[in-house]
């Protein structure tokens, strides 16, 4: 029964959640047109096929089409910002630490500045995700590649390696800003401050793929993790790899903000703050 009890949600759980679905209805109701959130209820219950499709309004595109995908995309990237940040703090044992401070970020930023302000897209829509993935993947492995030149692969030197890094790029973002085409400025400033404009129906299956590979890679590994916040030697008495999983959480951490920034551009804090609250 006391196992039965510990699997179970508690209060608080419950709390978060129904918070959670009230933030979800109210930002799908407020907006340039305010909708009631019994129409923004009734509109979804439409779409599922849970009510009479044939009493659609006007307003379920707006309800659909254009805040419903920016809402659940919003709840995914806050969510596995979240986790990142609480995996990074855990094999970095440092409170401030966050997809920020290791240069994922900025790199990811300066890929699609660099596509703005110097080739343009060629590749249609996907042209600036893809650079914000690949800039996002690059900066992981050139933070990677200086901790192993460094040899002593403490969780100190993947910081110092991540902050090298990140004013790198944001030296980079910058330089690309001030040498290019200023009537970029308002495309640059949505990759530099984050944004929900872009989200569509088309990105979700994305942004869910880096959710679902960060809370995998987080739950089976769980045991693994708390060993290593009992320190090194400790981590390794009970058979655990340090080095390795520092180099796998921090490979995984990018692959998923890699992804939420090319959606979303860079959002902050978010990393920081959810793993303390």
């Amino acid at each position: 029964s006391n196992r039965m009890s510990r699997s179970l949600p508690g209060v608080g759980e419950v709390a978060w959640f129904v918070t959670l679905i009230a933030l979800v209805l109210t930002s799908m109701a407020v907006g340039s047109a305010n909708i009631a959130i019994i129409e923004v209820i009734d509109a979804i219950l439409r779409a599922v096929g849970l009510s009479d499709p044939h009493v659609a309004k006007p307003l379920d595109r707006i309800i659909i089409e254009l805040r419903l995908p920016r809402t659940i995309v919003a709840v995914m990237v806050g969510a596995g910002l979240g986790v990142v940040g609480c995996l990074l703090q855990t094999v970095t044992r440092n409170d401030l630490a966050d997809p920020f401070l290791f240069g994922l970020s900025s790199g990811a930023a300066a890929g699609a500045v660099f596509v703005i302000t110097v080739t343009g897209d060629h590749l249609g829509i996907w042209t600036l995700p893809l650079a914000a993935f690949v800039g996002g993947m690059v900066a992981a492995l050139v933070v990677l590649g200086l901790v192993q030149r460094l040899g002593d692969q403490g969780p100190e030197k993947l910081i110092l390696a991540g902050l090298a890094v990140s004013f790198l790029f944001a030296a980079i973002t910058n330089y690309l800003i001030f040498s290019g085409d200023q009537r970029a400025a308002h495309s640059i400033l949505f990759w530099t401050l984050g944004g929900l404009g872009t989200a569509r129906w088309e990105v979700v299956p994305i942004v869910f793929l880096g959710v679902l590979t960060i809370i995998i890679f987080a739950v089976t590994r769980h045991r693994s993790l708390d060993a290593l916040l009992a320190g090194d030697m400790a981590a390794e008495s009970l058979g655990v790899r340090p080095q390795r999983l520092r180099k796998q959480v921090f490979l995984i951490s990018a692959f998923g903000t890699a992804i939420f920034v090319s959606v979303t551009g860079v959002i902050g804090f978010v990393g920081l703050m959810v793993p303390h609250l």
